[in-house]
């Protein structure tokens, strides 16, 4: 791990492949009742949103050359694309995949997964990138952090009387 790497281990693929698996285990072993009639079809619009989310999210990482491994310092400050309405969309988009796989495999455990998932990526990886970003592009960063909100929604500017 280099110094300046916010995180040893890539959290979030691994808390969001851990998340899957322990849905589909606990399925097995307690299965949970039958979701609502159009929870397959709500799941692969989730689904559906979540990867075209993730790739573009990943497109506009490529185009202005960021890193986009979480357990390697950053190289650049991304602020366009989906990242002017989260400072996190691929980790957003993680969550919206835990939801919707709910629904494609009718297993009401990703709905308990989802939020623990994001609570565990916001602890073990995201405050972690966080304070790495301060250190790295200080004002530019506290300013964005400023007007977008960590998982989603863009801030309205201050106003003083």
């Amino acid at each position: 791990m280099s110094p300046q790497a916010p995180n040893r281990w890539p959290w979030p693929p691994l808390i969001t492949g851990g998340a899957v698996l322990v849905a589909l285990i606990t399925a097995r072993l307690w299965s949970p009742p039958a979701l609502f009639p159009g929870a397959f079809a709500a799941g692969g619009l989730l689904v559906g949103l979540a990867l075209g989310l993730d790739l573009w999210a990943m497109l506009v990482m490529r185009r202005w050359r960021a890193n986009i491994l979480p357990h390697r310092a950053a190289t650049a400050l991304v602020t366009t694309g989906p990242f002017a309405w989260s400072r996190n969309p691929i980790y957003l988009a993680n969550g919206l995949l835990l939801l919707g796989l709910g629904g494609l495999f009718d297993n009401a455990w990703f709905f308990v997964a989802a939020p623990v998932a994001a609570f565990a990526t916001d602890r073990l990886a995201i405050r972690r990138e966080e304070r790495h970003l301060t250190a790295l592009f200080g004002p530019a960063w506290s300013a964005y952090a400023d007007r977008v909100d960590r998982w989603f929604g863009r801030r309205m500017p201050s106003q003083s009387p």
